[in-house]
């Protein structure tokens, strides 16, 4: 199983997500995130073997209870780029109000999966974002740059109630996520 830790953008804000997507799309080098399965990745976990499912969903549940994160509004808005504008790799979407509290569950979700689960740190600082698209070449750099320097969308607001363990099957299709367990804030 392919999994990873998120939080799910609600349908709502597909659309507002495909239609900032949308002003991106003359920039080639761009693969898009299907907008209807946007999320904020609280931890990746990688591959990892289907009879640890039982363990990984109680290390969920521990982490949130240890967290203390009450329900809470995440602004979305603001563009950004990973690793930098002069190289640029992933291009998403950021969190404004809301940003402590998704950092406060990715701060306690990483303490238990690395410390009492074996899996390995994050090796950069958490950034609460959603993914828009990765850039496989760096054809429509230029665009995304201009994009990411002058636009300052505001998508809306979600109301974050829980965090999913979340198993990504590959298809030729793309990713497809699945919830293989959902733990209320």
């Amino acid at each position: 199983m392919r999994l990873f830790v998120s939080v799910d953008l609600p349908e709502a804000l597909a659309e507002d997500v495909a239609a900032l997507q949308a002003e991106l799309a003359d920039a080639s080098g761009l693969d898009f995130v299907d907008p209807a399965q946007a999320h904020v990745t609280l931890k990746f976990l990688g591959d990892v073997d289907g009879d640890r499912e039982g363990e990984l969903v109680d290390a969920l549940e521990a982490a949130v209870g240890a967290a203390g994160v009450a329900p809470f509004d995440a602004e979305l808005g603001g563009l950004g780029v990973f690793p930098r504008l002069d190289y640029i790799s992933v291009v998403w979407l950021g969190v404004g109000d809301g940003s402590v509290e998704l950092a406060r569950l990715h701060e306690a979700i990483e303490g238990e999966f690395v410390e009492e689960h074996g899996f390995d740190p994050a090796d950069h600082d958490f950034t609460p974002h959603v993914t828009l698209a990765r850039m496989n070449h760096a054809g429509g750099k230029d665009r995304v740059q201009d994009v990411v320097r002058n636009r300052h969308p505001d998508v809306g607001t979600m109301r974050v109630t829980e965090v999913r363990l979340t198993e990504s099957v590959l298809s030729r299709a793309g990713p497809e996520y699945e919830t293989v367990h959902a733990v209320e804030l």
